[in-house]
């Protein structure tokens, strides 16, 4: 699997986690309970994992919807 996406904004993340799963993209979201081990309130970032095979549709959809840009950074 690889990143497509860190944030620590849980809007963002609730809309990607929507745009994949609306185009049937398997994804998984990585350290989603970090903060809570760490004692802190969402201050760090949550990974957006995907398989290497759905990489170029699931960066073509972000991009398409406007959450990373062209270089594939948000």
């Amino acid at each position: 699997m690889i990143e497509l996406l860190r944030t620590n904004d849980p809007v963002v993340l609730s809309f990607v986690e929507s745009l994949l799963r609306d185009a049937g993209i398997e994804f998984l979201v990585a350290d989603r309970n970090m903060s809570v081990l760490e004692g802190s309130l969402g201050v760090l970032p949550r990974r957006v994992l995907v398989a290497e095979d759905s990489a170029g549709q699931a960066k073509e959809l972000l991009r398409g919807a406007g959450i990373v840009g062209d270089s594939g950074t948000p």
